[in-house]
């Protein structure tokens, strides 16, 4: 638990921006859009009630108008979507744990469409550190790994691979995860 605390305090400490100033590289937002240099660090959560999906070819995985979005300095938003509006009986328990300095410990997972196994297209947190108790059990999707959409805007994935930001017309960066932002 101390090594955890402590990975914790230095993963937090580490970051420059935090939300209060937008720095002179960002892009200026037009009247509908968002900057995600004004997100605050810690992340804020917040509800939004457009129509979320997750396909997979014609699957529907998730269906949603309860998505928690999850907004964080330098990153597109995260959309975390409740357990009863996915379909869980296509996700297998994935290999692999990561942590987050906010949210906790993710777990993974993966999506079965019969004989199809795609791995590490979600991941959830079972447990989330205080602050982020009501995403508890609900999923987020890689756009990269499955088709997502918001009110019928497919989304873009999070440049860089790691990441599971939700790219939109909406908002605009540059992007935690493109070159050269390993020191955001």
């Amino acid at each position: 638990m101390r090594d955890l605390l402590l990975f914790l305090r230095q993963s937090r400490g580490r970051w420059r921006y935090r939300g209060q100033t937008r720095p002179d590289f960002a892009i200026e937002p037009t009247e509908d859009q968002e900057s995600v240099w004004d997100y605050p660090r810690p992340p804020r959560l917040e509800r939004d009630g457009r129509r979320v999906e997750v396909r997979s070819g014609d699957v529907l995985v998730a269906d949603s108008r309860r998505a928690i979005r999850v907004l964080e300095t330098a990153s597109p938003p995260t959309f975390y979507l409740p357990p009863d509006d996915v379909s869980r009986e296509h996700l297998e328990r994935a290999s692999g744990t990561s942590i987050c300095e906010w949210k906790g410990q993710a777990d993974y997972w993966s999506l079965r469409l019969g004989e199809r196994l795609i791995e590490k297209v979600a991941w959830s947190y079972a447990a989330p550190l205080e602050g982020f108790e009501a995403i508890a059990d609900y999923f987020s999707f890689y756009p990269a790994r499955v088709e997502c959409r918001v009110d019928g805007q497919r989304v873009e994935p999070q440049p860089g691979g790691f990441y599971g930001g939700w790219v939109t017309a909406e908002i605009v960066g540059p992007f935690k995860g493109e070159p050269g932002t390993g020191a955001w």
